[in-house]
């Protein structure tokens, strides 16, 4: 089924949750909406759900227009944080009360169950109530609940944030896998960058109920819309330095306080001219110089290492350079220690620049 909100707005008095929301999702899509807390993604959701009332706006299944249809007409499944199982019904009575209220045959509804329930591992659990069964368990017969009925449309609101790391990680890839494998259209509400890059078709980015980027994960990543978006996806985050693109003698170079770079021409061209603007790069785009640069002066800036934060598998070094930092993911096996003297490599291809005022990239608009 597809879905397309058309101006979507949720308002009480002057407080807006959300504000002209515009996402068109195809038939079978995988959708998240991320964002921090407060941005406007439940309230979304709700409002797709039919839960919450659109103030603005129109919300359309398919051709039809859903804004007035009650929430039990719309054959939505929805799937909580908090499980919200009927604690004193077993895993079965959970999984057959959608049904129940939407008068499937008892026979139909006891094979539906069984089915769903051999789907999502939960087999040998019938018997049991919620009280009996894991944060992993309850999970799964919350969505085993969901698809009992057979929805068009699945919903899920931050699903997996009770859970420890390793087992949102093994749900995760079990909730695209069912998704991929039944074809439903679905859309997930998360503030973790991590499920949403790994899950998603398409993410929605939203701050401040507006809709800063909506577009696959590796688009968002490599040429993000706007300064937020750049900030808020990628872990660890994008740096960020206040610069000024000169040209001299046909060469752009970004210059700060200990910073004088190369920029290729067609990544600077619109910085170029103005009193300020932001360069961002990713840690993973720095690099430690060792010995000489040779060819590559151009792009090495000199700069000490303030602090020194173990990950395992990399070392996240945090470089003063002047009077700015940037964090730059090094081998461990490099032995680096507070106050190092280090020269950086900058890879300028992956730079990007922003308007500070508008904070709009000025790469791709």
């Amino acid at each position: 089924m597809k879905l397309k909100l058309e101006n979507l707005t949720k308002r009480w008095g002057a407080v807006y949750g959300a504000r002209d929301v515009n996402i068109e999702v195809k038939d079978g899509e995988f959708v998240a909406l991320l964002g921090p807390s407060g941005c406007g993604k439940t309230t979304t959701l709700l409002m797709v759900a039919g839960i919450y009332k659109p103030t603005a706006g129109v919300i359309r299944f398919g051709e039809r227009v859903m804004n007035r249809v009650p929430p039990k007409n719309r054959n939505v499944g929805m799937v909580f944080q908090s499980y919200a199982l009927y604690p004193h019904m077993t895993v079965f009575e959970n999984l057959v009360f959608p049904m129940k209220l939407k008068r499937v045959p008892a026979k139909e509804r006891r094979e539906r169950a069984q089915q769903v329930a051999e789907m999502m591992g939960i087999g040998h659990l019938m018997d049991r109530k919620p009280g009996q069964l894991s944060g992993g368990q309850q999970q799964r017969v919350a969505l085993g609940r969901a698809l009992t009925k057979q929805p068009e449309l699945l919903l899920f609101d931050e699903p997996l944030s009770n859970l420890d790391a390793r087992l949102r990680l093994s749900m995760r890839a079990e909730i695209k896998r069912l998704q991929v494998n039944l074809g439903i259209t679905s859309i997930y509400v998360t503030h973790d960058q991590v499920e949403a890059m790994t899950m998603a078709d398409r993410i929605a980015v939203m701050r401040d109920g507006l809709l800063e980027a909506y577009c696959p994960p590796d688009e968002l990543y490599d040429r993000p819309a706007t300064l937020f978006v750049a900030g808020f996806v990628g872990n660890p985050p994008m740096n960020f330095l206040d610069v000024e693109v000169t040209q001299a003698n046909g060469e752009l170079r970004a210059r700060c306080l200990g910073l004088d770079v190369a920029v290729p021409a067609e990544r600077g061209a619109r910085a170029a001219g103005k009193p300020k603007v932001t360069l961002g790069i990713r840690p993973e785009d720095l690099s430690i110089v060792l010995g000489e640069p040779g060819g590559e002066a151009d792009t090495v800036v000199a700069g000490e290492v303030y602090v020194v934060e173990p990950l395992g598998r990399d070392d996240l070094i945090d470089v003063q350079i002047g009077q700015s930092h940037v964090n730059v993911l090094v081998n461990p096996g490099l032995g680096l220690r507070l106050g190092d003297p280090v020269r950086l490599k900058f890879n300028m291809e992956k730079a990007q620049f922003f308007d500070p005022e508008t904070e709009q990239s000025l790469l791709w608009r």
